[in-house]
């Protein structure tokens, strides 16, 4: 329950918008997330499941991927992504979804988050 009022409050009250980023900035710190994660025509899930259409798409919903339950769990309490939500998520992966598998550290700088959702905005039309 306090990771959820933690989540909501950074969501709406910290995170004011995550879609001001830099497209060719997030392609290129988007690079860091390649080894597990496919974006893209012909992307295929990896260690992490494929991106394509993740803005606004269900949590834990693409078809054939095996989801952590910490992922599960938090796909329970939470709707969908959106780019707030991706932004606070992306900044502590392993502290907002506990739990996970996901080994990435998180991109603590806000501007980094927004580029790399600013990436994945193109691919979730």
């Amino acid at each position: 329950m306090l990771r959820t009022l933690y989540f909501l409050a950074a969501s709406l009250i910290l995170v004011p918008t995550a879609q001001a980023g830099d497209v060719a900035k997030g392609e290129k710190i988007f690079k860091r997330c390649m080894s597990c994660h496919m974006v893209g025509e012909g992307a295929k899930g990896r260690i992490g499941p494929q991106l394509n259409n993740l803005l606004n798409r269900g949590i834990a919903t693409v078809d054939g991927y095996n989801y952590s339950k910490g992922m599960q769990s938090f796909a329970a309490e939470h709707k969908s992504w959106t780019p707030e939500l991706l932004s606070v998520y992306l900044e502590n992966p392993r502290t907002v979804v506990q739990g996970t598998i996901m080994s990435f550290g998180g991109l603590r700088k806000e501007s980094d988050r927004d580029d790399v959702i600013a990436y994945l905005q193109q691919f979730s039309q």
